[in-house]
């Protein structure tokens, strides 16, 4: 496949690739952003796609891993490191006082659907939320990487139609 051939395949991806980039970041912007870095990073490696596989999966793929990239790269840059004397910043624990009354209600609301939850589909969620990668919930809960993921990502399905009102 030449460059012309390979360059045109992609950008005929656009369409499909700028909604799952939306389904992603939930912002325009952003989503505009990560196709572009998705396009970027198909195209410097273009010589690593195999002709006989599926060119639209791998670039999904290539999507989906940089978004994953990025939002651990930005929960690193986001954290705080006390030097303070006793660690005064972590020890001095944030009051209720941030959180406005839509907040808490949107927090309770939030907690709720996810207690209704079945066992099977609440519990990898909340690991996966709570920042187990999807090895690490297979081998404490005994289930193969496949089923870890189907679980989480129908869990997140059922939140969403459960949460509705809170989309923006």
């Amino acid at each position: 496949m030449t460059a012309i051939e390979f360059n045109h395949k992609i950008l005929s991806l656009s369409d499909s690739l700028k909604y799952f980039a939306y389904s992603l970041t939930s912002n325009r912007e952003d989503a505009h952003d990560l196709l572009q870095d998705t396009f970027v990073k198909a195209i410097v490696h273009k010589d690593k796609f195999d002709p006989a596989t599926n060119l639209k999966a791998w670039v999904y793929t290539i999507m989906k891993n940089t978004f994953i990239n990025k939002y651990r790269k930005d929960t690193k840059v986001s954290m705080i490191i006390d030097t303070t004397e006793d660690l005064y910043y972590l020890n001095n624990s944030k009051t209720n006082a941030d959180m406005t009354p839509e907040s808490e209600v949107s927090l309770t609301e939030l907690q709720k659907v996810i207690d209704e939850l079945e066992d099977e589909h609440r519990i990898p969620f909340l690991m996966h939320f709570q920042g187990f990668k999807y090895k690490e919930i297979a081998e404490k809960l005994n289930l193969s990487i496949g089923t870890v993921k189907s679980r989480i990502f129908f869990s997140r399905k059922k939140l969403m139609e459960k949460l509705k009102d809170y989309q923006n």
